[in-house]
Formats: C-alpha cells, structure tokens, sequence
C-alpha cells in the first residue's frame, strides 16, 4: 500500500481514507475506515474522468451493478455515492490471496480442489446471472480466496445481460486468454461468456498454465477466436468437465447450474480454504487484518494516524483485495519481529529521468511504446553501461554513447575497436588492437589517458581499481589483475581462478568493500583480497557449468546464482542461507563429459528483497534469510538465460527466452504481470536499468523502454 499524496482526497462519504491500495485505468483504490473501525475498500474515479460523461456513466453502471448482486461469493458493497464530486463505491474490504497468487505460492489445485473451486465460483455466476448481470471479466485476479471459500470482485465492466460493450470505439475490455471469443471480436457477450471464463480460470487453477498463450496480446486473442485450448495435464475427468466451458459457440457451453452439479466435489473437499498451506495462508491473513482493524478501534483518544496504519499494514504482511477495484497487493513483513521489509528508496532526481507510466498511462498486458529505439549496436555487444545522462554501448565502429532521452548519438570513438569495459564518471576499455587500457572522457568519448598494460579485457571497475584478465586471445592461461587509477601501475596481477583460457574474459565480477567476487565459467566462485589478489575464500556453484553467473553484493553478504541460490559472508565466504534449483541438471554427453542446464539466474537486490529465476518461476525472497514471499510462473517452454533481472520505479523486467526474444515486466511488490515486449531474433538480452529507464539490448540493437 501506498501512503496519500497531494491530490488525493481525506475523506469520501463515512469513509476516513489511509492509503492506496491500488490504481486503474478510471481510477483508484484507497483503504477506508469508517468511525467504527470497519474497513473498506473505495473506489473513486480519478479527477479529470469525473466530468467525462461517458466514464461517468460506467462508474454508475458499476456501482449499480455491484450493489445488484446478493450472492455470498462477491464481495459486499458497503456504500456508494454516484451524484456529483467525484463519484466512490466501496466495498468489502478482503484479506487474502487472489487466485494467481495462491497458484503461483503453493501449485495448482488438485482435483478435488479444482472440483471444489468450480462449484463454488459456477454458484456465484448463477447468482450474477440471476440479477440480470454479465461479469464479463472473470479471471484469477478477480478471485480472492477466503477461509469461506472464493469470492468474486471487481464488477468494471459488467453489463445488463442484453448488453453490447461499455468501452469507446477501438478499445477493447477483454483480459487475453480469459475473455470469450465473442468478447474478442466485440459482438455482444451474454453469460456463456462468464462460463467461457470460468472453463480458462480452472484450466489455470488445474495446470498452473493459462489455456490460451502467447507471445503478446494478439496472438493470445487470435487462439481464443481460432484454435483449441491447451489443456495438456488435465486428468481425464476434469477435462471432460472444463473443455465444454471453453467451447467457441456460446450456445455450446454448459448452464452454471450444471456445472456446480457436475464440479460437486467429494465430501470435505471444500475445506481445501480451510486446511493444508494454502488454508494456512489465507488464515494468516486474515488473523493480520483483524490486527489491524483491532489496532484502530481501540486506539485512544482519537483514531490512529494515518503513519501509524499504513505502518501496521506493512509490517503485518497482508494481502490486501480491493474488491471493485485493481485486485490484490502483498505488503510483506520480515523476520517476525514486526519490522517491513523495505526496498530501496528512489535515487536523487535527474534533468535527465524519464516520466514514470502512470495508471491509465498503459495497457494491462500490452507493452507501452518504446521510448526510442532499437538503434544498431554491435551484435554480441556487453551489456549497456548508463552513465549520467548517456549511455555506453558497443557498435560496429567502436564504443558510442547515446543520449539517454532520445536516443542520439553524441559521440562515437571510430578511432579503434574496443573489447569489454567498464565506468564510473569515466570510462576505461581495452583496445582490439594490442594490450594496453585506455582511459575515455564519458562525457566526449576523448581519450584521456592511456596505460601500456597487457589487457585484454575489462571485468570491472571501482573508484580506484580497473579489474581486467590477460592471456586469453594468446591461448595460455590468463592472469586476473588490478590496475591502480591513481598510481597508473599493476598493483597486482595473479593467476586466473578459472583457469581455461577461453573462459578468464567471461568470468563476471563485482568489487565490493575488500573483496572482489570472481565467478568463473567452471563454476568456481573465488573472493580475492582487493590489496593483494589472494583468494580469501572460494566455493563452487556450477561444477560442470559453462556459463558464468553475476554475483551480486550488498552489506556484507554475497548472493550467488547457478546450482543454488546462496547467501555468504562477504569477510569469509561462510553460507548464511542456500536453496537447491529445481531446474539444474547434470548429464552425460556424447563425448563422456558433463552438462549443467538452467540453474538459479544472477540475483538481483533491491533494499531487502532479492529477485532471481530458477526455470520455470521468477521468485522474490527476503535477502536476509532467503524465504520465499512469492513467485511468478512461467511459460512452460520458456528457458531464461542466467543474466539477472533488472528494476526501475516499480517494474521489475527479466528475460524470458524461449524461441524468440522476449523479456517481462511485472509489478515488483507483488508479481502482477504488467506486458511482455518482444523482438525479432532470439538472443537472450541484457537488461540494465537507470534514470526510470530500462535498455534492452540484444541482437545488435539497444532500445530504451519506460517504466511504471
């Protein structure tokens, strides 16, 4: 949650607002407490729709809408006020996880829990058509689950049963992979479009995987319209059940009425809310709201601050569901001990940061134009480096710089090629031609200084040292070196930790206090004494690997990636807490030798979350003591490389392999899918964050996208 800012409101009818708990398109979400001490959840139109007649028409339609339906499986509407100001509803006020969530924390469902989940929500659709009504947007975000079973939120763009569409012409309402054919083509949805929806929703719940899938929007909505639906994994007897729902003429698919008779789940199967994991999660939850609705009551003499709630919240791990609204948020506690878990704060603003999207600024599901791009880079290029208001990239003529809020070339060192490099407020990289390191101007791309050192690639860099390896293009074994800035001399050079020739330029480093983490691509991870170059410690991640993985470091520990995702002690290398890849394999080959697959990618820190893939989820822990807080799925097919993901504003972007070129963009408090960008090719690119920009490089292209 969100605490208030300038603009918005302190009070909307009995309602005393506290935070924001979410925003859409038409408007926000905040956390309501009435003098009582009951919680809402209160939708309000943003401002400058308030006076669109056309918006304010379906908030009305909306509120009507909600407040029609009685049925026990929706959330409740408390109150609304649709007459003048700006128009609010508000609702029951749900603690719990939606049904992504669930899936994605603890697995699909079993077959009784599939059974007991259709029962459940076919009643609740009999309930909605029976009030005249038409959801028209059911699908998992718009499902929490309770300790009483699932509840149905979020009545947006529901429509009288004989109704065509609430959106302007050109837009489209539909969440790809849920909405119904007819919804796709904007013919008029009656309620076999809810029992579509349903069939899609427990094929997820079933499998873990949405029934229809894609590379983006289109080729999702084009499934739904034109092919079958994947329903690989389903036992035989639920597939008999879900596959009528998903049938592409409306007239096909079976009443709600019979579905809940046909999903009747054997005798107990509905305490699947009430017992095993997911029933402890739900009842944490819960436990923690009625916490915090306590927590207000009984605060004297007046009730609490504001500070004091969005604090308890925080700390207090809950799962907040803003029913009518924009689903669900996680606010995540730590150790137990009542402090919030915290990401970093937002750097110092710059002349040069973009914008961040703001709500109704983008499309849920559909990638946001980029901001400039792709221009032409070199094809196997390093990763980008931003450095101020620029940013650093390999091309066909030498190392360019382009401006980072437009895309222009400013400068261009044509004078030679140059390998790997590093920078800081300057710029140091090895040139092709022979062993010595050049120091550039990042400003100019003008050489400042040039050192006769037998180099052949840059690792890293920190304030005072250049990291680089030699031997490498010669065959023979490398040696690892530091190249003092001040003194312009080797301070110290040793051999290599990973001693194959072919692999010293691609080990990943990263100096960090007295230590430089050295990962090699045999997998040997070595900390060497930044003064002297002795390895203090060492361990193996990856012992048949042949791909090196970025460490990452903050405080005094270490993350490490690749046959377990690890934390040690940066001092002595000592493991504070390590979890196995479910993804990494070793096998024979052909030739008698070993083979690593997949494996944890290079983590990523933010504040006190850590963010890393092992194929086929994305998770986010607590850094401190590598508890998992939640997980995102992936597509079955999809093989991410190792290189980590990235964050900027509120998005976190990773890259999702597979056969083409893809990288995600989830919200990163709490997973929630935000789009996918594509491109053409199929290399896996680098993806580097700064200034509320990340740049995608890949293929011989750099494109720079926004973020939320």
């Amino acid at each position: 949650m969100d605490p208030l800012t300038t603009g918005d409101p302190l009070r909307l009818g009995p309602y005393r607002l506290v935070g924001v708990l979410g925003a859409g398109g038409m408007g926000k979400v905040y956390l309501g407490q009435d003098a009582a001490g009951g919680m809402a959840a209160v939708k309000v139109l943003h401002p400058e729709m308030a006076h669109d007649p056309h918006m304010a028409q379906r908030f009305v339609r909306e509120a009507q809408a909600a407040q029609a339906v009685t049925s026990a499986g929706v959330a409740r509407v408390l109150g609304a006020w649709t007459e003048g100001g700006r128009p609010w509803i508000a609702t029951e006020f749900l603690a719990g996880p939606t049904l992504d969530e669930a899936v994605e924390r603890h697995g699909p469902f079993d077959e009784a829990g599939v059974r007991a989940l259709g029962a459940a929500l076919a009643r609740t659709l009999g309930d909605i058509h029976a009030a005249g009504l038409v959801h028209r947007d059911i699908k998992p975000p718009n499902i929490v689950l309770t300790s009483s079973g699932p509840r149905v939120i979020d009545f947006g763009i529901a429509r009288p049963e004989h109704g065509l569409t609430l959106t302007t012409t050109g837009t489209n309402p539909v969440t790809p992979g849920y909405g119904a054919p007819e919804q796709v083509l904007g013919r008029r949805v009656g309620p076999p479009g809810d029992v579509f929806s349903l069939g899609a929703v427990l094929a997820f719940a079933a499998t873990g995987r949405r029934a229809y899938d894609g590379t983006d929007v289109a080729a999702v909505q084009y499934k739904v319209v034109h092919e079958e639906p994947d329903l690989a994994g389903l036992p035989a007897s639920l597939h008999a059940l879900i596959a009528p729902c998903l049938a592409r003429e409306p007239g096909h698919r079976p009443q709600p009425a019979l579905i809940a008779t046909a999903m009747a789940p054997p005798k107990g199967a509905d305490r699947v809310w009430r017992r095993g994991a997911l029933a402890a999660d739900v009842t944490r939850r819960e436990a923690d709201a009625h916490k915090l609705t306590t927590l207000t009551v009984t605060s004297a003499p007046a009730t609490p601050s504001r500070r004091r709630l969005v604090t308890a919240l925080v700390a207090g791990g809950v799962t907040v569901a803003a029913a009518g609204g924009t689903g669900a948020w996680w606010f995540l506690r730590g150790d137990g001990k009542g402090e919030a878990l915290k990401a970093d704060p937002a750097p110092p603003a710059q002349s040069w940061d973009a914008k961040l999207l703001k709500a109704g600024e983008y499309e849920e599901g559909r990638p946001p134009a980029e901001l400039w791009g792709p221009v032409r880079t070199f094809s196997f290029a390093p990763a980008p480096l931003p450095v101020r208001g620029l940013v650093i990239a390999m091309t066909m003529d030498g190392l360019a710089a382009f401006d980072v809020r437009d895309g222009k070339l400013k400068w261009q060192a044509k004078s030679e090629q140059y390998g790997r490099f590093a920078g800081r407020s300057g710029i140091v990289a090895t040139p092709f031609d022979r062993g010595r390191l050049v120091g550039l101007d990042a400003a100019t791309g003008d050489e400042r200084w040039s050192a006769d050192v037998d180099a052949d690639h840059v690792l890293a860099m920190d304030d005072t040292t250049v990291y680089f390896v030699d031997g490498a293009r010669a065959m023979r074994p490398g040696r690892l070196g530091a190249f003092d800035l001040r003194s312009r001399t080797v301070r110290w050079a040793v051999p290599h930790p990973d001693r194959e020739p072919s692999h010293s330029e691609a080990a990943l480093t990263v100096p960090a206090r007295n230590r430089l983490i050295v990962h090699g691509q045999d997998g040997g991870v070595h900390a060497l004494d930044t003064a002297t170059g002795r390895t203090v410690w060492k361990t193996a991640q990856r012992p048949y690997a042949h791909e090196a993985v970025q460490p990452a470091v903050r405080g005094d520990l270490v993350y490490l990636g690749g046959k377990t995702l690890a934390a040690h002690r940066l001092e002595n290398g000592e493991e504070v807490w390590s979890l196995p890849s479910a993804s990494y394999q070793v096998s024979d080959t052909v030739s008698g030798g070993k083979t690593s697959l997949q494996g944890w990618s290079g983590p990523l820190v933010d504040g006190d979350f850590l963010y890393a893939v092992d194929t086929p989820r994305l998770y986010c822990l607590d850094r401190r003591t590598g508890k998992t807080l939640w997980t995102h799925q992936l597509n079955a097919d999809a093989y991410p490389p190792l290189t980590p993901p990235t964050v900027q504003g509120r998005t976190l972007w990773f890259a999702t392999g597979g056969s083409s070129g893809a990288a995600r963009a989830l919200d990163k408090r709490s997973g929630r899918p935000l789009w996918s960008y594509t491109w053409r090719g199929s290399v896996s690119p680098w993806l580097v964050g700064s200034g509320n920009r990340v740049f995608l490089s890949a293929d011989g292209s750099l494109t720079a996208m926004p973020v939320v």
